[in-house]
């Protein structure tokens, strides 16, 4: 047995070590936390789905582009923690690799930057319920995207559930709190600076579309 002073000694000294590595652990997990929360929104990049947000429900009531953005919110967050979760034995279940996933994931937002060039709105979707416009395409392929996907997957493998789970929740707060700002968005750019700002970006998510394409298809057959 040690004497009473140098038995308290050692125990405080134990209590310190504890404590430090409690305060790494926190400071480590704060730090994974903060790296899959930037890295999860500069890929998902809810700013710039406003204008294609503004095209798509310009259109409708007030009540109804509330009900596309909770739809939009609700459908996306719910996809990316299920492919957080078990994104690797969906895709492995179906034969499909995280390299194919991005060329089709990379061909449907292809498909609605074309269409907003074009057309100037999404001219799919949402005609029979307000909500639908909210699930395809802004919920999937614009929000939870073959990007957005593949982050969390990472998230979930380098980090774990909880830090995926709280990246992907903070995320999709400010996406939707992005979201209930459109109004007086549309309200500055009037209708033909929304026309102009749409198709702007439009050329931006082909761009990044055919990026998924082309870095898919090198990853796939090189």
């Amino acid at each position: 047995m040690l004497p009473g002073p140098e038995q308290a000694l050692v125990q405080s000294f134990n209590a310190l070590v504890s404590l430090l590595q409690r305060e790494v652990t926190s400071s480590d997990l704060f730090g994974q936390l903060l790296k899959s929360t930037i890295a999860l929104f500069v890929v998902l990049n809810p700013i710039g789905t406003v204008p294609l947000f503004i095209s798509i429900t310009q259109n409708m009531k007030k009540e109804e582009r509330k009900a596309v953005s909770k739809t939009a919110i609700i459908t996306s967050g719910t996809v990316l923690i299920l492919f957080a979760i078990g994104g690797t034995l969906i895709l492995s279940i179906f034969g499909i690799t995280v390299f194919s996933f991005m060329i089709a994931g990379g061909v449907l937002p292809f498909i609605v930057a074309i269409e907003l060039l074009t057309h100037g709105v999404w001219r799919f979707g949402g005609s029979t319920l307000p909500g639908e416009s909210g699930v395809v395409p802004l919920a999937f392929p614009l929000l939870a995207g073959p990007g957005a996907i593949t982050s969390v997957i990472i998230s979930f493998q380098a980090s774990g559930l909880i830090v995926t789970i709280l990246s992907v929740a903070i995320v999709i707060g400010i996406t939707y709190l992005i979201l209930l700002a459109i109004d007086p968005i549309y309200k500055i750019l009037g209708r033909r600076g929304s026309v102009i700002v749409t198709r702007v970006f439009a050329v931006f998510i082909a761009a990044i579309a055919v990026q998924f394409i082309v870095e898919g298809t090198k990853r796939l057959f090189i």
